[in-house]
């Protein structure tokens, strides 16, 4: 995962790693924020070639999951 933060609380993710290839992240369509227990998430709607994904960082232990994926 690569990312951009700052500045601020901005926070640009721009490629990830999944099953072995590099995908570029071309554009953010939507970011939210919700609450699991205590720890605070955010989520990403992106767009990269061909398909929307979900990306969620979980901001308490700061690591990030593929939560969704429409297309391929």
């Amino acid at each position: 995962m690569a990312v951009v933060f700052g500045p601020g609380q901005l926070i640009k993710p721009v490629w990830f790693d999944w099953r072995n290839r590099k995908h570029a992240i071309l554009e953010t369509t939507y970011i939210w924020s919700d609450l699991k227990g205590s720890a605070r998430r955010l989520h990403f709607s992106v767009r990269g070639e061909g398909a929307l994904y979900e990306l969620t960082y979980d901001t308490t232990d700061q690591t990030w999951e593929l939560s969704a994926l429409e297309g391929t």
